[in-house]
């Protein structure tokens, strides 16, 4: 059993289970599943200031921190539990693509070469994990959620606002990946 849960699941069935989550919370509990709202809840829980955006009965939706607390615990055990020792596979192409861009020490899912706290220090560093943050909050906030709650609840709900953000989500990945990326670790 434990080698069945180690492995990657398919996306026939990660997908549905995934996607089975909205209405299950939905038609259960009268509860939209997002995950960049937990944020405001625990601004609000934890900011005493008088900011009208955090003035509201945050006690109605504290299940959705332990929702993410779930999620942080999910992925500790998961983490330390259920981590398969092999090496992350990454295609060749991927590789020399990478190389073309000066990456070249990939270990894991997150390059050194671009994640790592000594590059906090240099200009790309500083863009991709400062102000790449900073973009992502922004966005999220600007779209009225992030992509997990558009890409899988807004679309689950058929919302049109929702497949116009989603669609921007990957728009945006793509000019990143291939034109503005490339553009900012020769910097």
């Amino acid at each position: 059993m434990l080698e069945f849960i180690q492995q990657p699941w398919p996306w026939y069935v990660a997908g549905p289970l995934i996607g089975l989550t909205v209405p299950a919370l939905l038609l259960i509990g009268n509860k939209s599943f997002g995950i960049s709202s937990s944020l405001r809840h625990a601004c609000a829980i934890c900011v005493p200031a008088n900011i009208p955006f955090f003035k509201y009965d945050w006690k109605k939706e504290i299940w959705n921190l332990f929702f993410v607390l779930g999620i942080v615990l999910g992925g500790v055990i998961a983490f330390f539990g259920l981590s398969n020792s092999d090496p992350i596979q990454i295609s060749s192409s991927l590789q020399t693509d990478l190389a073309q861009n000066g990456i070249t020490e990939i270990k894991g899912l997150l390059p050194e070469q671009l994640f790592a706290w000594s590059n906090l220090g240099t200009i790309p560093g500083f863009v991709v994990l400062v102000l790449g943050g900073f973009f992502v909050g922004f966005g999220s906030r600007y779209a009225g959620g992030c992509t997990s709650g558009h890409a899988i609840s807004g679309l689950s709900n058929l919302q049109v606002a929702s497949l116009i953000a989603t669609c921007c989500f990957f728009i945006g990945g793509l000019l990143m990946v291939h034109f503005i990326l490339p553009l900012i670790l020769t910097l």
